[in-house]
């Protein structure tokens, strides 16, 4: 069964902070240890400015995603899957709905990850590509995918004309 979302509630704080704690944590405190408490000031703020989703597998809660809009795009936040349940799909899967909605939408969509952190391998396979990086974060973009770059193989377009999936045209 795919995991679904469902939109946060006041009371998941604590759950989306520990999912945030045990799936980033580790990578945070590589390179400048886990302060609990400015950790979690950081985590209220964003929960007060961000729309969160809880990741549902099985009606259990696994993880949390913030996607919102913003400056003419769909960014994607605070996407934190528990390790127990990391590398089982979940991520790909809540990741191809959310994508497959910008793509509908023709949206661009936008994210950041620590560069030690091999999530942006996720990514990669998921269209989004470096679009710049800093010392720290590594800021990635993906296009919306239009009905000529989703798969098709071949198809025939008004007035006789043919594609391939090189996008060839034939008349």
């Amino acid at each position: 069964m795919d995991p679904i979302r469902r939109t946060a509630l006041e009371s998941d704080f604590e759950f989306a902070f520990d999912a945030k704690r045990q799936a980033l944590g580790p990578y945070i405190a590589a390179r400048w240890g886990w302060d609990d408490d400015f950790q979690r000031n950081l985590h209220l703020g964003r929960w007060r400015e961000r729309p969160w989703s809880i990741i549902l597998q099985s009606a259990t809660p696994v993880g949390t995603i913030a996607p919102w809009k913003v400056d003419g795009h769909l960014r994607i936040g605070e996407f934190y899957v528990f390790p127990a349940f990391q590398r089982s799909g979940i991520g790909s899967a809540v990741l191809q709905d959310v994508l497959g909605q910008a793509d509908r939408d023709n949206e661009v969509v936008r994210l950041e990850h620590l560069k030690w952190n091999s999530v942006g391998e996720l990514y990669g396979r998921h269209g989004f590509v470096l679009e710049s990086a800093n010392g720290t974060h590594c800021f990635m973009v993906r296009r919306p995918i239009g009905p000529l770059r989703c798969g098709c193989l071949t198809g025939r377009i008004g007035h006789n004309r043919t594609f391939t999936s090189k996008l060839d045209w034939h008349a």
